[in-house]
């Protein structure tokens, strides 16, 4: 089933992708596999502390992003912007499909939705006030 917006929700070891319309929603899951979350460099090394999510995970999240024409990336660290860097690296296709990264924490599957489905409204508003089309 095809869907106008999408938002994910990502951090270091799972990605929640909802693809939705004003009525429906379709929810699809990415997990990073065996890669260690909230492993951290030795004091002394060279880098920001943080092991950063895989590749293979990001590519993933991307796959199920597919088929949305306007896409919202949160989440509560730095996993949505290691995403946004990704796509940029090798999604260029993607790229003018992102409208927006926010940072959200926890929220449930329905809390969500009900978050995207406001920011897109809202944008929506926004661009009909402006005069510029989508």
């Amino acid at each position: 089933m095809s869907h106008f917006h999408a938002v994910v929700w990502i951090d270091h070891s799972d990605a929640h992708v909802f693809h939705f319309t004003p009525e429906d929603v379709e929810k699809f899951v990415a997990h990073a596999g065996n890669a260690h979350p909230h492993m951290h460099h030795k004091r002394g090394s060279v880098g920001s502390g943080h092991v950063g999510a895989p590749a293979d995970y990001l590519h993933k999240v991307v796959e199920l992003l597919q088929g949305a024409h306007e896409i919202l990336v949160v989440g509560p660290g730095s996993a949505k912007l290691e995403l946004i860097r990704h796509i940029h690296k090798h999604d260029h296709v993607m790229e003018p499909k992102v409208m927006g990264v926010e940072t959200v924490d926890h929220p449930s599957d329905g809390q969500l939705v009900a978050y995207a489905r406001k920011y897109f409204k809202a944008r929506d508003r926004m661009l009909d006030q402006g005069g510029h089309a989508r």
